[in-house]
């Protein structure tokens, strides 16, 4: 086969294999995998019949590549943020699995020679393809689930960001553990030497290297130059490595890091977005194409064996130790099934080894074959985890409902409250103002550390997830008199709207936005009102203008008013508490919200706020929440919701006629 069939069958297995598993809601990795298997020699043999050289080459590349993506994607100030569960559980998954999983497989080999034999070095580098877990897959479906800020999903990624530290020495160590007996203690040592020289030179002197290089290129202001760069750069970097006596995967994966500590990742991040998809298929691919299925047919129970025993292990070991590390034993249970899987860094180093010479084909393959289906189980595990461990622990149904207890005794006594969703810097500064004001509220937050220093402050403040509806009521949102949502994850902001209006429609609810990009969006999916904190900041910046050039301070306090008023709405007046009734109050514009009764159904609603009088129509939803138009000939259904604004007294006056 010609390169030009050769790419379209490429094209063409990946485009099939990924749309089956979109289609069953699978991550894409697999679908990319089932391609390769169904393209390499011993399935339908479509590509290289027995060139094994050619799928040796071609996967060399998908490794450079993985690596290359995945070391642009660290991130050393996440790895500082959350070093308690990296040097911590991440630290002693992996060791601790390396030394057991080597330990046993030297005993089996030492007991049941005819049926597991290989030596110590080959099981060294078995237990670390088994240490690593599916970064790619456990991420994605974390973020899906709106997970990655929950107690167990900021155990996964401390494992995770672990083992992508780990996998480093790992690069260093299988190369050398393939040396002949004799020469091993000195190939060890020659290749740690080689490591810390390179590594150190690489790491120090690096990042201003490639900072001066990459300003260079930038200047020349061509994307294709600066594309160009970015692969001569990874690939020079592997080419570098391997020279050295190193892997090619280790030069690609510091090349990426170098560049995630630059000025120039984002940049970087969006032209090889286009590709990472492509690059990472090729990988998977590759792997694919290299699994000998006549082996796993042939050794079908020990490709069981190898499948079932890791996973199990893992999971185990996992959540023991984060059961030890004081996670609950639903936390436990659920970080030890997000990450039981085998994973992409565990294929980079199972390859490594089979080139190495650690790995004999009719040990390779059945690995190799365990290490996929594992991976194929990984979305099933995650999908059905809460099943599982509702089922497995039994004091989790009690910790969720201790959980919703201590909510609700912080709201029982609680109404007309703020239900504040996120207690970072805006959600405590929006609580300081509130309680100066001596209105009431109940904020909730996902870290246990800012929350309980928080409640020893004596403020209002939970342990909960406002996206989940049990949280929610738990912290009375029936009773509250305004919801705001104060982080910046627009599909967390969406899953609590969605909540909100499903359990408590007549609820208004102000949601925090960086910018105004995504205001229609989340106007449509219920938001009252929506503070983009550009906006807030570009009025601070042009008062502190109109100042300094001799502006009156009360003209500019007037001009910065009147744009609030244009832009948001609900700053022409605003929704009072039970004690506010001074005489200068009561002449204020404030807002209410009516639940319409069923005899205004079918009538105008200009019509009514004629018969009311001086009030104002600020919004009006359906009964799940869709916004509807304030305009005059829109047509009323009962049990829909109206915020109007005006004068205590015509909110009197149109509280009764709604009443009658």
């Amino acid at each position: 086969m010609n390169a030009l069939n050769l790419t379209l069958l490429y094209l063409l297995a990946a485009v099939m294999g990924v749309a089956f598993c979109r289609w069953l809601k699978l991550p894409a990795i697999l679908g990319y995998l089932l391609a390769g298997v169904l393209m390499q020699p011993h399935t339908l043999g479509l590509t290289f019949g027995q060139d094994s050289e050619s799928i040796k080459y071609l996967a060399e590349f998908g490794v450079v590549f993985l690596m290359f993506v995945i070391g642009l994607e660290f991130n050393l100030p996440k790895l500082r943020a959350m070093r308690q569960h990296v040097f911590g559980l991440g630290m002693a998954q992996v060791t601790l699995t390396m030394a057991l999983v080597t330990l046993g497989s030297v005993l089996l080999a030492w007991a049941l020679p005819q049926v597991w034999a290989i030596n110590w070095q080959t099981s060294v580098a078995l237990s670390g393809a088994v240490a690593m877990s599916s970064t790619a897959i456990v991420v994605k479906m974390m973020a899906d689930r709106l997970e990655l800020d929950s107690e167990h999903g900021q155990r996964v990624m401390g494992v995770l960001l672990f083992q992508d530290l780990a996998v480093v020495p790992l690069l260093v160590l299988i190369p050398a553990l393939g040396a002949e007996p004799d020469k091993l203690l000195g190939a060890l040592a020659v290749a740690g030497v080689k490591a810390v020289l390179l590594i150190g030179v690489l790491l120090w002197g690096g990042q201003r290297v490639m900072r001066w290089w990459l300003t260079i290129v930038a200047r020349r202001k061509s994307e294709e130059l600066f594309v160009l760069n970015l692969l001569l750069m990874a690939l020079g970097m592997a080419w570098m490595t391997e020279h050295a006596g190193l892997s090619l995967a280790l030069g690609a994966f510091i090349c990426g890091v170098l560049i995630s500590e630059t000025e120039f990742k984002v940049q970087v991040e969006s032209e090889i977005r286009p590709f990472h998809d492509v690059l990472l298929g090729l990988f998977f691919i590759t792997i694919g194409m290299m699994l000998d299925w006549r082996q796993v047919v042939l050794q079908w129970p020990l490709v069981l064996v190898l499948t079932t025993l890791p996973v199990l292990f893992k999971l185990g070991l996992v959540a023991l130790l984060a059961k030890v590390m004081g996670a609950s034993s639903g936390v436990a249970m659920r970080t030890g099934l997000y990450v039981a899987q085998a994973g992409e860094f565990g294929f980079v180093l199972l390859t490594l080894g089979m080139r190495e010479g650690l790995l004999k084909p009719e040990l390779f393959n059945p690995v190799l074959a365990a290490m996929v289906l594992s991976m194929l189980a990984t979305p099933f595990i995650i999908l059905g985890s809460n099943r599982i461990v509702m089922r497995l622990v039994t004091s989790e149904w009690l910790q969720q409902s201790l959980q919703m207890t201590r909510i609700a005794s912080q709201s029982i006594n609680t109404k007309g409250h703020v239900l504040i969703c996120g207690y970072g810097r805006s959600g405590q500064a929006m609580a300081r103002l509130l309680e100066q004001q001596g209105i009431p509220y109940v904020a909730l937050d996902l870290d246990p550390d800012r929350v309980q220093r928080a409640k020893a402050a004596g403020q209002s403040v939970a342990f909960g997830d406002a996206g989940k509806p049990q949280a929610l009521i738990a912290a009375g949102l029936n009773r509250a008199s305004a919801v705001a949502i104060t982080y910046l994850e627009l599909p967390n902001v969406m899953k609590a709207l969605a909540i909100i209006h499903q359990t408590a429609p007549h609820v208004p609810i102000i949601v925090r936005t960086q910018t105004d990009r995504d205001l229609d969006k989340l106007r449509a999916a219920g938001a009252t009102e929506v503070v983009p904190e550009s906006q807030e900041g570009s009025l601070m910046l042009a008062s502190h203008a109109l100042a300094l050039v001799g502006v009156p301070m009360r003209r500019v306090l007037r001009i910065v008013q009147e744009q609030r008023e244009q832009r948001y709405d609900l700053l022409r007046g605003y929704f009072h508490g039970v004690d506010d009734a001074s005489d200068d109050e009561m002449q204020e514009d404030r807002l209410h919200t009516f639940v319409l009764p069923q005899g205004v159904t079918g009538q105008q609603l200009g019509a009514l706020l004629a018969e009311i009088g001086e009030v104002r129509a600020i919004s009006l939803r359906q009964r799940s929440g869709q916004p509807l138009s304030t305009d005059d000939d829109t047509t009323l259904q009962g049990g829909e919701t109206l915020v109007l604004s005006g004068k205590a007294d015509a909110l009197a006056q149109a509280e009764k006629i709604l009443n009658t």
